[in-house]
């Protein structure tokens, strides 16, 4: 086997040929002959998918993207977006965060930085929902910086190549310093996307196809016979369950009695039903007074840190209702439930199917 310390140029170029070769079509790529032939990436389009790709896969991702830089060609398109109207094209994606961060973020760099992204790590680290990955990708991708690019594809592939059996995620800096290790300076863009689609496509999580690999020469844990039970993950606590109520009510007309949910917390700034707490023991919160009739079953969602229950109660919404400054009344011509995060599409979908 090689020695991968002092053979990280050739394995770089390795995987670069692979790449150039095998490299995924995406709408936010530049793709390696286009970059060869001097089409530079757009930062813009750069950022928003990797803000959008966190905890999220790139099928789910791929319609959102191209809703958004069709509706928002343009940072400072975003920038002057209104909050509902991105909270709304976000709705089903998760991570609600993510998109009040997008606009905080949109905004920042319209405002301080003339519209245009910095084009360093240390820059970009500092605008609003930028943590380490997220700048050092658009850095590297955006920018060629010879940034290290650390997601779970490239930390499952460190983690093979090295036979590194010390769990995640207290495995996280000796796998980053690795991957720091193989980094080149020449093309480090296209070789952190291409780091990725290797992980993607072939050192999978399960079934790793390990003899069409480029790596497959170097790669300790193929030589070990070790390489699908790696990367070694600490067990995970037990989430909690949760418990809550939402309140459905629809006038005689098709207007819909929904709620915006504060900034701050699960699903922040998005609408949704009106409900309770959600607790082990949750205290009924009708909107209004009425004699209201809980459906058959019940809503299951998951959360990151816990799991959620919900049982739906239905009333007609009475004609003339004054909504306090938290609601809204939604007319049927305007009401979409593929606005409403996925948890109050789910009761939605309970009630339409009584």
């Amino acid at each position: 086997m090689r020695d991968l310390k002092s053979d990280s140029a050739t394995m770089s170029e390795e995987l670069l040929a692979w790449y150039d070769v095998h490299a995924r079509e995406m709408p936010w790529r530049v793709g390696p002959a286009s970059r060869a032939a001097g089409i530079r990436p757009d930062p813009y389009r750069i950022w928003l998918s990797e803000v959008m790709l966190q905890q999220t896969t790139v099928a789910a991702v791929r319609d959102y993207f191209l809703r958004f830089t069709s509706r928002w060609p343009s940072l400072l398109d975003l920038a002057a977006a209104e909050d509902a109207d991105v909270m709304s094209e976000w709705a089903g994606l998760g991570y609600y965060a993510r998109a009040r961060n997008l606009l905080k973020c949109a905004r920042a760099v319209a405002q301080d930085h003339g519209g245009s992204f910095p084009n360093s790590y240390e820059g970009l680290l500092k605008l609003p929902g930028i943590g380490p990955y997220t700048a050092a990708a658009i850095a590297s991708i955006a920018f060629d910086r010879a940034e290290t690019v650390l997601d779970g594809n490239v930390e499952r592939v460190m983690a093979r190549v090295h036979d590194i059996h010390d769990p995640l995620p207290g495995a996280k800096p000796v796998l980053k310093d690795r991957a720091a290790e193989l980094t080149p300076v020449q093309r480090p863009g296209d070789y952190a996307q291409a780091v990725m689609d290797l992980g993607a496509t072939i050192c999978t999580p399960r079934n790793p196809a390990c003899g069409i690999c480029p790596w497959r020469g170097p790669c300790a844990a193929r030589v070990a016979g070790t390489a699908a039970e790696l990367p070694k993950k600490t067990p995970k606590k037990p989430k909690p369950t949760r418990q809550g109520i939402v309140y459905l009510a629809e006038s005689a007309d098709g207007t819909w009695l929904l709620e915006r949910r504060p900034d701050k917390g699960l699903l922040g700034g998005m609408l949704g039903w009106p409900g309770s707490d959600w607790s082990d023991a949750p205290v009924p919160n009708p909107p209004f007074e009425a004699d209201w009739q809980e459906l058959a079953g019940e809503v299951r969602h998951t959360f990151t840190h816990f799991h959620l229950i919900l049982r739906v109660m239905t009333a007609e919404l009475p004609g003339g209702f004054n909504q306090n400054a938290e609601q809204e009344l939604i007319s049927r011509h305007h009401f979409r439930p593929s606005s409403l995060p996925t948890v109050m599409r789910k009761a939605f979908d309970l009630y339409k199917g009584r």
